[in-house]
């Protein structure tokens, strides 16, 4: 993670490089700043130094690098405690299909929005109840 960090910003410092020497040189070769590449880079630099920011105070938040980060790290050096997923639900699949539902009807017609928050009512009850009832029942 520590190299993530290091690529991020060699990208935020040569992006800001790259955009202080396109500037120069529209200015030399067109009389004037070309804004548009002047603009996108300087943004480019912006956003890698937000995300070299961002991932840096992980970093440091977690303490050093987990196991998870490192590539010699076995499955069982991490937590063994991640919670209780199913991997056989189809759930969460008809709640993706209703989020899907609901912003073609943002798109297409006011209509299925509606359908789509039905369908989501269903698959989030469905979705919680699912060791309630049938084989995974407790």
């Amino acid at each position: 993670m520590r190299t993530n960090v290091n690529l991020w910003w060699i990208l935020a410092v040569f992006s800001f490089l790259i955009a202080a020497i396109y500037t120069v040189w529209s200015l030399i070769q067109h009389g004037g700043v070309e804004w548009v590449g002047t603009v996108a880079l300087s943004f480019l630099g912006l956003m890698s130094t937000m995300i070299a920011f961002y991932i840096g105070r992980v970093l440091k938040a977690q303490r050093g690098e987990l196991p998870e980060d490192t590539l010699t790290a076995d499955i069982d050096d991490g937590d063994p405690e991640m919670g209780e997923f199913s991997p056989w639900s189809w759930w969460p699949i008809v709640l993706a299909a209703s989020a899907a539902i609901a912003v073609i009807g943002l798109a297409v017609g006011s209509w299925l929005v509606p359908v789509g928050f039905a369908v989501f009512v269903v698959a989030i009850v469905g979705w919680v109840y699912e060791y309630y009832r049938g084989y995974f029942a407790r």
